[in-house]
């Protein structure tokens, strides 16, 4: 797949798609064939920095300890201090509304436990649970703004039960040259993770919130 091909997706998708009284996300797929996903071995979940901001603001929640509070009021949306985890025991309604409430959660490894007790048992089936893959496990003396930035071009690439990695890489504001610069690398590294590469590739196709799909 090469960047003329995306671009004429593009093209074609903003000229088939209806106007919208919102700012539509850009969401791209890579259909998969031949892919045993029973096999956990072969499943992909992983987290990719792309070249260009995918143009929402990625919200942000800290839970750290006092090494890192000052630091992350600075540059995160809401910070949790482990002093005030004992608020939020039990509350599964109000644990349920800050998992929705926020994109990553950035946690300070030493005081993970506390963070799985309180947090843990709805965090996690809902993928919300810290993830060392994303940064989001720091040391008491971790930068966090550059993390912070970095989960703002940052996406989840997964194929776990289903054969088809779908993901935002936009929106439909953005430049035609970014949208499919964005899509030419999670498009690479998806193939890079099979086994037998393109062969394994279906379909690919791009489209907006409310749109139709356009084949690329």
């Amino acid at each position: 797949m090469d960047k003329k091909q995306v671009l004429d997706a593009l093209s074609k998708l903003r000229k088939e798609a209806k106007k919208r009284n919102f700012r539509q996300s850009v969401d791209y797929s890579v259909v998969l064939k031949e892919v045993d996903l029973k096999n956990p071995e072969n499943r992909i979940d992983e987290f990719l920095i792309l070249k260009h901001p995918i143009g929402k603001k990625v919200k942000v929640c800290a839970l750290v300890d006092k090494e890192l509070v000052t630091q992350a009021r600075e540059v995160c949306d809401k910070v949790i201090t482990k002093d005030e985890f004992s608020n939020w025991a039990g509350k599964k309604k109000e644990i349920k509304k800050l998992a929705n409430e926020f994109d990553y959660f950035i946690a300070q490894a030493n005081i993970m436990t506390d963070i799985a007790a309180t947090f843990g048992k709805v965090f996690g089936p809902k993928g919300k649970m810290p993830n060392p893959k994303s940064g989001c496990i720091v040391t008491p003396k971790s930068d966090l703004k550059a993390l912070v930035e970095r989960l703002q071009r940052m996406v989840r690439i997964q194929a776990k039960k289903q054969p088809v990695v779908s993901t935002m890489v936009g929106v439909e504001d953005m430049k035609d040259e970014d949208l499919a610069d964005n899509i030419l690398q999670v498009y690479d590294f998806v193939v890079k993770k099979l086994p037998r590469g393109e062969q394994q590739v279906k379909k690919t196709y791009v489209k907006f919130t409310m749109s139709k799909p356009v084949m690329i």
